[in-house]
């Protein structure tokens, strides 16, 4: 009994510690991409380094927190695809509304009038607009999300129906339609359509096609939803990872390295950050996942340990 008891501990300590190396290459590629494609560093043997000292800390962590279950580390990846999630929303939140608003000065040709024209003429450049006015909103997003818990996928369905609403209104009502009205629809429901996938995932909310699985047992299920996590869920986040990031000219990088905008010079300069968004939905989803798959193989521990 008390060797049972030994081996079930040892088993729950290497499901946490796979997961945690899982999670820990995840964060460990997009530094590396970072640092290779948008500084040009050649990490050659610091990158394994790196790994190497990851995954030792991955472990390490793991052996001196016992009283950790894999249960707690699951709720733990939830939280952190969770964060992501809120931080992403926050951004495109502030970065749609302040960029709607420099658009619209600018097609009005009331931007110099506000800030000067040395300044405006600065905001019209996309690098210079993402430096300094994306990016600090993007980091103001991350500051209010760690303190706004909720989520509000609803709040922002609400505002893509009203930018929609004021597209329909201004274009067929008073006859006024500019380019970035429609940039900032897409905006948000590209990021609502992307980022509520984790967060829908963490609920159990996709649906399903039940032809199998709803007889399934709770074991049956347990089974399921481990091996999809691990041989469908993560494999998919990984290729659009490495097939996106795979150099400076590929089809994620590019655009985030280049502030890439719409062809209308009017428009929103926001589209680069589009591509961010297939990031944000890899990441989040690969978090989510290996709470997924972390979660279930510890039912399927604990049903072996009952048995």
């Amino acid at each position: 009994m008390n060797w049972l008891g030994a081996n079930n501990l040892w088993m729950a300590r290497g499901l946490r510690l796979i997961a945690a190396w899982l999670a820990a290459a995840v964060g460990l590629f997009l530094l590396h991409k970072y640092l290779t494609l948008a500084h040009a560093i050649q990490t050659g043997a610091l990158l394994f380094c790196g790994y190497a000292g990851a995954f030792a800390a991955a472990s390490v962590w793991v052996l001196r927190t016992p009283h950790k279950t894999p249960q707690t580390d699951a709720a733990m990846y939830a939280n952190w695809a969770a964060y992501i999630v809120r931080a992403a929303y926050w951004a495109v939140l502030l970065i749609g509304l302040a960029d709607m608003l420099i658009s619209y000065l600018r097609v009005e040709d009331m931007l110099a009038a506000v800030t000067g024209k040395t300044i405006a003429l600065l905001l019209g450049r996309p690098a210079i607009r993402g430096l300094y006015v994306h990016y600090p909103l993007l980091a103001a997003a991350c500051i209010v999300a760690y303190y706004a818990r909720g989520v509000g996928f609803i709040w922002l369905t609400l505002l893509v129906v009203l930018a929609e609403f004021q597209v329909v209104l201004s274009g067929f009502v008073f006859s006024y339609e500019q380019a970035f009205m429609g940039d900032l629809v897409r905006f948000w429901y590209a990021a609502l359509f992307l980022f509520a996938s984790a967060y829908t995932l963490a609920f159990d909310g996709h649906v399903r096609v039940d032809v199998l699985y709803a007889r399934f047992s709770e074991r049956g299920k347990a089974y399921a939803n481990a091996l999809g996590a691990l041989a469908l869920g993560l494999p998919v986040c990984w290729t659009i990872l490495a097939q996106g990031l795979s150099s400076r000219g590929s089809s994620l990088a590019g655009p985030l390295l280049g502030f890439e905008i719409s062809q209308s010079g009017y428009g929103m300069y926001v589209k680069y950050w589009m591509a961010g968004f297939l990031i944000v939905f890899a990441v989040s989803m690969a978090l989510q996942f290996v709470s997924v798959w972390l979660g279930n193989m510890d039912t399927l521990r604990a049903g072996r340990r009952a048995d």
